[in-house]
């Protein structure tokens, strides 16, 4: 896959890399991104020389069909680790124990620290279960990562790719064997996944915001419903609006042509030709 999509990926995009030496050559490291566009499982594994697992939702290994076995395979080629999120526990379990495993093997595991894509451009409240348990039971360290402008490549949504220059940060390695034991203290998982997200706030120059990604994007898709009621609203009220008009227009014409045929009637003393 390094070869097959790595290599033209790179020489299509011509990615900018700072930090790669702070990428050990051999043994256990977590790389905690910014996540700003489905492209980023991509250009981050295809700068390094190294194999780097990300987790995926299993259904992209499950969906029947032959469209479904060749979902499968590309993402076990990419190094995805299928993970049931069916129940969020459920799923936050799957990924620490998938995480787990990787660094035990002494391999490169890729994680999103905001759990989801940020939905316009700014980084976001990290989520303290995944990354901190992580890294505090294997002692492995934490490379703090920035994805720059892939939001801009990729949007979400679009299909076809924009062809520019998309950069990537690595950062030093954070050490965090100082709170060994304690991966089930909140406070420790909170302190650990926001020293982890100011490094990458400085590595990307992204305005940070403290909330949840996933919240946000709760509060835009409600935005947009109560926009879109919103507009249906105004629209039907435009169109009882109009028809108000109407019956109007048409009793008054009702009302000026009895009025000039009484006027007729009078006159002639027979109904109007009018």
């Amino acid at each position: 896959m390094k070869v097959a999509i790595g290599g033209p990926l790179k020489l299509a995009f011509r990615p900018w890399v700072e930090g790669l030496e702070n990428v050990p050559a051999e043994g256990p490291a977590i790389l905690a991104s910014n996540h700003l566009s489905f492209s980023d499982s991509f250009f981050l594994p295809a700068v390094l020389d190294r194999k780097v697992t990300f987790i995926a939702k299993a259904e992209y290994f499950t969906t029947p069909g032959v469209k479904g076995r060749m979902t499968a395979a590309f993402f076990k080629g990419v190094g995805q680790l299928p993970v049931d999120r069916s129940g969020a526990r459920g799923a936050g379990e799957a990924a620490i124990r998938s995480g787990i495993e990787v660094l035990e093997r002494g391999e490169l595991f890729g994680i999103y620290p905001e759990g989801t894509r940020s939905p316009d451009g700014r980084l976001y409240r990290g989520k303290p279960g995944g990354l901190a348990r992580v890294a505090l039971a294997t002692g492995a360290p934490v490379l703090p990562v920035a994805m720059i402008d892939t939001e801009k490549i990729q949007p979400p949504g679009q299909v076809m790719p924009k062809l520019m220059r998309p950069g990537i940060r690595i950062g030093k390695p954070l050490d965090f064997t100082r709170y060994q034991g304690m991966e089930h203290d909140r406070f420790v998982l909170r302190a650990v996944t926001d020293e982890v997200m100011y490094e990458i706030m400085k590595l990307s120059g992204q305005e940070y915001v403290d909330m949840y990604a996933t919240a946000m994007k709760r509060q835009l898709a409600e935005a947009a419903k109560a926009e879109k009621e919103a507009e249906k609203a105004g629209r039907e009220a435009e169109k009882a609006h109009r028809a108000a008009v109407a019956r109007a227009d048409k009793e008054q014409a009702e009302k000026l042509r009895a009025a000039l045929e009484q006027t007729d009637r009078k006159e002639t003393g027979g109904p109007s030709e009018r």
